[in-house]
C-alpha cells in the first residue's frame, strides 16, 4: 500500500473526538429532560385507570354475591367474602363462590388494600370500595385523590 492510502485508513480509524461525544451526551440529556416527565406522568394515569378497573371488577363480584345471598357482605366480613364463605352476620347461606378467579383480594396499584364499607358512606344503599390513591391516605388531590365506586 502506498503511504497516502495508509494515512487515510489511520485517519478514519481514529473514531469520534471528545467534543463530538460531549455534544451527543448533551443532546441525549436535553431529550431525556423533555420526554422523561411526560412518560412518568403517564404511569400515574395508568395506575389510576388500573385502580378504577379493579374497583369495577370487585363491584361485579359483589353484585354476584348479593344475587346469591340477598345482601352484600358486612364491613367486618370484607372483600374476603368473595373468595371464601364468610362467618358471622349476616350469614351467607346461599354462598356459591368464589366470586373472583384470584386467590387473594387484589391490592391497589400502589400496594395498599382496598377499603370496603357496607353499607357505604358515599353509597348508603349499597357499599363503598375506596382506593386512597398514591399517598395511601384519605383525601388528597391529583394522583393522591381517592378513587371510589
Amino acid at each position: 500500500m502506498s503511504r497516502a492510502v495508509r494515512r487515510r485508513f489511520n485517519e478514519a480509524d481514529k473514531g469520534f473526538s471528545l467534543i463530538e461525544l460531549l455534544v451527543v451526551i448533551v443532546i441525549i440529556g436535553v431529550l431525556a429532560s423533555v420526554v422523561g416527565p411526560r412518560f412518568f406522568g403517564k404511569t400515574e394515569q395508568g395506575k389510576i385507570a388500573a385502580a378504577q378497573a379493579q374497583i369495577e371488577n370487585l363491584a361485579m363480584a359483589l353484585d354476584n354475591y348479593q344475587l346469591d345471598n340477598g345482601y352484600y357482605p358486612s364491613s367486618e366480613q370484607g372483600l374476603k367474602a368473595l373468595l371464601q364463605q364468610p362467618s358471622g352476620k349476616p350469614p351467607a347461606r346461599n354462598w356459591r363462590g368464589p366470586y373472583m378467579k384470584a386467590r387473594e383480594v387484589p391490592m391497589d396499584p400502589w400496594g395498599n388494600a382496598y377499603q370496603f364499607v357496607s353499607p357505604g358512606k358515599i353509597n348508603p344503599q349499597w357499599y363503598d370500595i375506596v382506593c386512597y390513591g398514591k399517598d395511601g391516605s384519605e383525601g388528597g388531590e391529583g394522583d393522591d385523590a381517592d378513587i371510589t365506586n
